[in-house]
């Protein structure tokens, strides 16, 4: 075992907490138990036979049990660090639920001004809002998070709605400024808050198929035409990958959340500050110490479960044609729309609708992917 918090704090349960937790405060730290408000690494090895954790090149990570909620092993889970792209799977949860796929999303200049512009999106043009989904997800596409952004009505309103998706699963250390994950000031998270979001996202049966796809095909323009490659090489070269997102900035250096199961065990892996390169093999090596460590290695803590949609700062829904109940949250929209192919009034997008204009002159700072990192290739 290795760390100890202070006597006196209790740790933050499933419930309504009187107030919000600010991003860094005790209260925050303390979020699925009393060892998670350590600074560094958090473990209980068992006695008998116990498996060496890997020495992973990154300044914070998280290994839970998708199923138990169980944290098995933790480093500095609620330190906070850029997100880069992960952030998009936040992203991700927070409108599928509220977006018709089938619907059309009209690209602003703000959207295709990104950089790079990774699909790249046209100004004026019309995108499908699944293929843009799988943009954002495959190639990790800033315009396209952009676009999706905007479509519940204008930027404010989905940045709004994301943060409020944070709050909703009780992720207090992330604070959302870009819906794409570039640096801008303020904006970050932690492990342990990415595994809460990781969590959500496996229960999402239309986030796990956007994002487990190998590739798609996506038309840029008219008779244009390009196939997106989804980046993600734990879905191809580690036994069990059941998907998972990376990123890299410069400031937030390499970032990765991770799914894989083996054996009925659904893991989750969240790996933050990690050298460039070596996000992925750093997940799979901590996944390894999981499949084998778990049910062997008492829990250092826990994911905690989402608030009730009752409790204020939880996100309300999107505008849509009948418009959805009062106070409802993604996850709860989630769970009322159809099982496949449908599309609802509760969260349909105003088809066609012309999505807002650039909400003023807004400085963004020039993308930059981890070296190496796959692209897209032109058919």
């Amino acid at each position: 075992m290795v760390a100890s918090v202070a006597g006196g704090q209790q740790a933050i349960r499933p419930g309504q907490p009187a107030s919000i937790p600010q991003p860094g405060s005790p209260a925050a730290r303390l979020v699925g138990g009393p060892l998670m408000a350590s600074q560094g690494l958090v473990v209980h090895q068992p006695a008998a036979d116990p498996m060496p954790l890997p020495d992973i090149p990154a300044s914070a990570w998280v290994i839970a049990n998708a199923g138990t909620g169980q944290v098995l092993a933790a480093n500095d889970p609620h330190g906070l660090f850029g997100p880069a792209s992960t952030l998009k799977v936040l992203t991700a949860i927070t409108l599928i639920p509220l977006l018709n796929p089938d619907g059309m999303v009209v690209a602003s200049s703000l959207a295709t001004s990104q950089q790079p512009g990774d699909a790249p999106l046209i100004t004026g043009r019309a995108y499908r809002v699944a293929d843009l989904f799988r943009a954002l997800l495959l190639i990790s596409a800033n315009d396209a998070a952009v676009a999706l952004t905007q479509a519940t009505g204008s930027f404010a309103k989905g940045m709004a709605l994301i943060n409020a998706e944070a709050r909703h699963l009780q992720a207090y250390d992330v604070v959302a400024k870009l819906p794409n994950g570039l640096p801008a000031a303020g904006q970050v998270t932690s492990a342990y808050d990415e595994a809460l979001i990781a969590r959500q996202a496996l229960a999402m049966p239309a986030f796990m198929k956007y994002d487990s796809t190998l590739s798609a095909r996506f038309e840029v323009k008219r008779h244009d035409w390009e196939t997106l490659v989804n980046q993600d090489a734990l879905l191809t070269q580690y036994r069990g990958g059941l998907g998972g997102k990376p990123g890299w900035t410069v400031s937030s250096e390499a970032t990765y959340v991770g799914l894989a199961r083996r054996h009925g065990v659904t893991l989750i892996v969240s790996v933050l500050h990690c050298t460039a390169q070596h996000e992925i093999t750093s997940a799979e090596k901590l996944l390894n110490w999981g499949f084998a460590m778990n049910g062997k290695a008492a829990p250092v803590g826990e994911l905690v479960p989402p608030l009730p949609a009752q409790y204020p700062g939880t996100a309300p829904g999107a505008p849509g044609a009948a418009g959805p109940r009062p106070g409802a949250t993604p996850a709860q929209l989630a769970a009322s729309r159809p099982a496949a192919g449908g599309s609802t009034a509760a969260y349909a997008l105003l088809a066609g609708g012309a999505v807002a204009a650039a909400l003023g002159v807004i400085a963004l700072i020039r993308t930059r992917r981890r070296p190496g990192a796959g692209r897209r290739q032109a058919l």
